[in-house]
């Protein structure tokens, strides 16, 4: 495949358009985490940046490398987004989910319990 995306100047193309995916893919990810398991799914994010990050050392095709190296970095990128995602709930952009209260509201004595 590498030898067919070389010989007609595709691999740029392909590796743009995997990164795009990459980077589409991850911000529906950091919206549904965060909705369904608060900030705490961060760590999924992390886990998911290392694996991708020593699988990029451990492969030795130049478009795998770059591939998993973009999937780790968007990982790493997304544990901010989730931060970020708080906030963007707490300014009301973004719906909270009900079932789950937030401690940070708890705090101030706002929080939703759910359905009665």
């Amino acid at each position: 495949m590498t030898e067919f995306l070389a010989q007609y100047n595709l691999t740029g193309l392909l590796l743009g358009l995997c990164s795009f995916l990459i980077i589409g893919i991850c911000h529906p990810l950091v919206i549904k985490g965060e909705y369904y398991f608060g900030v705490r799914c961060w760590w999924a994010f992390l886990i998911g940046g290392i694996v991708a990050g020593c699988a990029s050392l451990a492969v030795t095709d130049f478009f795998w490398q770059t591939l998993l190296a973009v999937a780790a970095f968007s990982c790493f990128w997304s544990i901010l987004e989730v931060f970020e995602q708080r906030e963007r709930v707490r300014k009301g952009w973004f719906p909270a989910n009900p079932r789950r209260s937030r401690p940070e509201d708890s705090r101030n004595g706002t929080a939703d319990r759910g359905p009665k």
